[in-house]
């Protein structure tokens, strides 16, 4: 039996092959790689700037802006629902997706692949509560440093290595992703509270 996160997993041993690889009896009872919804927070996303991330589906963009109180309290495009999905699968951070409500339309956050580039686009529609395997809406969710509780960096599952980040295209700060040089770089680019 394997303790994971408060309950207990049966685990069948069965023995030890070549190169040392361990298999496991097939048992009805084991449980496959899967997400599964937790929780869900509400809050606004910071950059090192202190700007509101905002969502514009209708110009298929988003960027980290100056807001004022007024603007946030009204603002649409800025309150996110941060979905927590426990895992069956060990992982780097906490698997969450990001999903927000404009107008009176939801969207979801999810990365994708165009041109040989990854890029964040958001989509019309709501974030499944269970997810059976790999997926462009989960990101893994990281303490940015040791010394910041209180901000954090969001590793695409898809790509290993590519962090939500933001680029400064004339006035904007865009939502990008972006690939760390260095597994110990400290890129401010990515930190978001």
């Amino acid at each position: 039996r394997v303790k994971m996160s408060g309950e207990e997993i049966l685990m069948c041993a069965v023995q030890l092959g070549e190169n040392f690889c361990l298999y496991f009896a097939d048992d009805d009872g084991l449980e496959c790689d899967a997400f599964c919804k937790e929780k869900s927070l509400h809050r606004v996303l910071r950059n090192v700037n202190s700007q509101l991330l905002v969502v514009r589906p209708d110009l298929n963009m988003a960027a980290f802006e100056d807001v004022t109180d007024q603007e946030m309290k009204s603002g649409s495009g800025m309150h996110f629902n941060i979905h927590c999905y426990k895992t069956t699968t060990p992982s780097v951070g906490v698997p969450v997706a990001f999903s927000i409500q404009v107008e009176d339309k939801s969207y979801y956050m999810c990365c994708e692949k165009e041109c040989g580039k990854m890029i964040v686009r958001f989509r019309e529609g709501e974030v499944p509560e269970e997810i059976p395997g790999e997926s462009n809406v989960i990101f893994f969710k990281t303490m940015f440093t040791s010394c910041s509780s209180r901000a954090f960096k969001f590793e695409c599952s898809l790509e290993q290595g590519m962090f939500l980040a933001f680029e400064e295209e004339g006035c904007l700060r865009k939502l990008i992703l972006k690939k760390l040089s260095r597994e110990d770089e400290v890129d401010e680019t990515m930190k978001i509270s």
